[in-house]
C-alpha cells in the first residue's frame, strides 16, 4: 500500500504530466534503447518511429497518477497491456530496467522541478504498479502454457497455405511443426508472430488477429500489406510476409492472447469493421454463425472498394445460409465495376442514419475495429445514438489511443 504522502505527491504531478508526459516517455525510450538495445527485439520499431508507443505510455502513466489512490480502477488496463506483454515475451526482470530509465527520464525532462520527494514517490508508486503487472502476467503465462495445447514463449508453425483475399490482404494458414495439438482461443484474440528478416539487426514481432473461428486444426491470420503512405515507409513485416514467406516456411507464434472477445449473452450482436479491421470480426462472425442460437448478428464492413474488400464472398455466403446473420457493405470510393454489380449498400461513410435503417436500436453489443480515425468515427456515432458504455467493445491495432478526440471523416475512416 502507498502512503498518504506518496499519494499526495503523485497527484501533485498530474498537471506536469499533462504537459510533459510525451516528452518524458520519448526520453525514456531513448535511454532504454541506448542502454539495452536487446529490447529492440521485443518492441515494435514502427510504433516507436511514429510516436504511437510514446503516447500510449504517457497516457498510461497519466492514468496511474490520476488513479493512484485507487489503482484497482486501472486493473482492466493492466490486464489489456498484460496480454500484449505476455504475447511479446516481457518478463519480470524487465521491470526494474524500465523503472530505472523512467525515473531518469522524469528527472531529465523536469530538471529541478523533479525534486527528491517526487522521484522517491514515483519510485514507490512504480514498484507497486510493476508488481501488479508482474503478478497479472504470471497468471497469463501459467494459463498460456498450462492449457491443453498451450506453450510458453514462441512455437514453430508451418505455413500450410497462403490465400489472397484481396489486392492487399493475404491469409496464412498455420499448423504446428511438432504436429501436436494447439491451444484454443476466444474469437477476437490475436497471436504474436516473430520474424528474423535478412538485413535487419533485430527480430520483429507483430500481433495479428486470428481470423477464423476456434476449434480448427490450424490458426489463420490475415495480413494487410502496408505500402508507403504519407511519408511513412512501407511495412517491413507485412511486406516480408506477403512477398517472401511461402507455403512450407516456418513462423514462430506466441499462444493466443487478448481481451477483445465476444461476451457470452443473448444480446443482438453488431460487428463493424473498417479495412483489415475485419480480421477479428470474421473470427467472431464465423463463431456466431456456427452456433445454434437465435442471437441476431449484423455484420457491417467499410472499405474503399471491392478491390481491397477481403472475404466478401464468404460473409455474403454466411448471410445467405443463416437466417440470424445479416451483412451490409459501405464503400468510400467504389469502382465502376462495383457500381455495375451493385456490390455495396452505401457509398461514402458509415453514419447513424444508415445504421438506424437496419439496426433495430442501440440495445445491442457493438464490436468495432479498424484504423484509429474509423474507430473514432464509429465510437462517436454510437455514443450519439445512446449506446451504453458497457455495450461498446473496440480494439486498437497497435498501442491504445483515445477515442474521445474528434477527427473529421477522411478516406482513412473506411480503409486501413
Amino acid at each position: 500500500m502507498l502512503s498518504e504522502q506518496t499519494i499526495r505527491t503523485i497527484k501533485s504531478t498530474i498537471p506536469v504530466l499533462e504537459v510533459h508526459g510525451t516528452a518524458i516517455t520519448r526520453r525514456f525510450y531513448e535511454l532504454l534503447f541506448t542502454r539495452h538495445p536487446e529490447l529492440l527485439n521485443i518492441f515494435n520499431h514502427a510504433n516507436q518511429k511514429q510516436g504511437r508507443q510514446q503516447t500510449a505510455l504517457a497516457n498510461t502513466v497519466y492514468a496511474a497518477a490520476v488513479h493512484i489512490d485507487n489503482l484497482a480502477s486501472i486493473l482492466p488496463v493492466v490486464k489489456q497491456i498484460g496480454h500484449k506483454h505476455r504475447s511479446l515475451g516481457v518478463k519480470p526482470e524487465h521491470y526494474p530496467i524500465v523503472g530505472q530509465n523512467l525515473l531518469e527520464a522524469i528527472k531529465d525532462v523536469l530538471g529541478d522541478a523533479a525534486t527528491d520527494e517526487i522521484i522517491a514517490a514515483w519510485a514507490e508508486a512504480y514498484g507497486v504498479i510493476a508488481n501488479a503487472f508482474v503478478q497479472t502476467e504470471k497468471e497469463m503465462y501459467d494459463l498460456a502454457e498450462g492449457q491443453t495445447g498451450g506453450w510458453q514463449g514462441f512455437r514453430r508453425f508451418i505455413v500450410e497455405r497462403k490465400v489472397e483475399e484481396s489486392e492487399v490482404i493475404t491469409s496464412f494458414y498455420l499448423v504446428p511443426e511438432d504436429h501436436q495439438g494447439i491451444a484454443d482461443f476466444e474469437p477476437g484474440q490475436y497471436v504474436s508472430v516473430k520474424l528474423t528478416i535478412p538485413g535487419q539487426s533485430y527480430t520483429h514481432i507483430r500481433q495479428y488477429s486470428l481470423s477464423d473461428a476456434p476449434g480448427r486444426p490450424h490458426y489463420r491470420i490475415s495480413v494487410k500489406r502496408e505500402g508507403a503512405l504519407d511519408g511513412k515507409p512501407a511495412g517491413i513485416v507485412s511486406n516480408y510476409l506477403h512477398h517472401n514467406v511461402k507455403a512450407g516456411d516456418v513462423l514462430e507464434l506466441s499462444a493466443p492472447a487478448g481481451e477483445f472477445t465476444l461476451e457470452k449473452n443473448e444480446k443482438p450482436v453488431v460487428l463493424i469493421s473498417g479495412g483489415v479491421g475485419l480480421t477479428p470480426m470474421i473470427s467472431m462472425l464465423n463463431t456466431l454463425a456456427e452456433q445454434e442460437s437465435n442471437r441476431s448478428v449484423t455484420f457491417v464492413h467499410a472499405a474503399q472498394n471491392g478491390q481491397v474488400h477481403a472475404m466478401k464472398a464468404h460473409v455474403a455466403d454466411l448471410a445467405r445460409r443463416h437466417d440470424h446473420v445479416r451483412s451490409y457493405v459501405c464503400y468510400s470510393a467504389p469502382t465502376e465495376l462495383d457500381r455495375k454489380d451493385g456490390a455495396y449498400d452505401k457509398e461514402g461513410y458509415i453514419d447513424l442514419f444508415w445504421l438506424k435503417s437496419f439496426i433495430s436500436g442501440p440495445d445491442a453489443s457493438f464490436y468495432y475495429c479498424g484504423p484509429v480515425p474509423f474507430l473514432k468515427s464509429v465510437h462517436r456515432i454510437l455514443k450519439e445514438w445512446g449506446v451504453e458504455d458497457a455495450n461498446l467493445h473496440y480494439e486498437f491495432f497497435g498501442p491504445a489511443g483515445n477515442l474521445e478526440e474528434q477527427d473529421q471523416p477522411s478516406e482513412a475512416t473506411t480503409s486501413v
